[in-house]
């Protein structure tokens, strides 16, 4: 069985293309889902990439969240879909009420551009389970609305159900709070981060090809349902 991984394309998003090719070079096929349409193809997860969704008017990810392929990703949810929210992706599921939290301008408002080392601190998520806790991984960071906030209730509820998945090592540098670089839904098979796994899947291209872990996790996840 060779697992079918849809990436969703919006108008301004600009990851859509290495995001499918990262899931081609972990053995899945990547399956285009157009934000107009409503069918996500029988795809078996779900990557929504990073970009400027409809130009982030409004607020990042706040038109996105409207659009007509989003309603059949929040029906997939329901369903134990595995979905990724990558950086303007993880606004979006924010936007949309899959996760919890808001993406907010980065402290100090300046825009983050540099390869940035994360801890995995929870490895029990459908995309973080090829991981070791405790590891750290290097991946591409570059926005500037990424800020993770949330209430201290939910922010003990994140913690406490080790719903943190990743979490910046060494200095914060978006002033996210409690240094969180990525969060999972209360089943665990939805994740957004805000740093670009897409961007590290050969040593030679990018930083490292720690990325490929998400979507190796995610495969794992597929076949065990299969």
């Amino acid at each position: 069985m060779t697992a079918r991984i849809g990436v969703i394309t919006f108008p301004g998003t600009l990851d859509d293309v290495d995001a499918a090719r990262a899931v081609r070079l972990a053995g899945a096929e990547p399956v285009a889902l157009w934000h107009a349409d409503a069918d996500l193809a029988g795809v078996d997860a779900v990557v929504v990439p990073g970009g400027f969704s409809y130009g982030d008017y409004l607020r990042a990810g706040a038109i996105a969240r409207f659009a007509p392929m989003m309603g059949a990703v929040v029906q997939a949810a329901t369903r134990g879909t595995p979905i990724l929210g990558i950086c303007n992706g993880f606004q979006v599921l924010c936007e949309a009420g899959l996760l919890p939290g808001a993406l907010t301008r980065n402290l100090g408002l300046h825009f983050v551009c540099r390869d940035q080392w994360l801890e995995v601190v929870s490895t029990d998520t459908a995309w973080s389970s090829r991981f070791e806790a405790g590891a750290e991984i290097l991946i591409p960071l570059k926005s500037g609305e990424g800020r993770y906030v949330a209430s201290s209730e939910v922010l003990a509820e994140l913690e406490g159900e080790g719903r943190v998945v990743f979490r910046y090592a060494g200095d914060n540098p978006n002033g996210s709070l409690n240094a969180i670089a990525g969060i999972a839904s209360a089943d665990k098979r939805i994740v957004g981060l805000m740093p670009h796994p897409e961007h590290a899947t050969e040593p030679l291209t990018g930083p490292s090809d720690d990325g490929l872990g998400l979507l190796y996790s995610a495969l794992d996840a597929v076949l065990a349902t299969a």
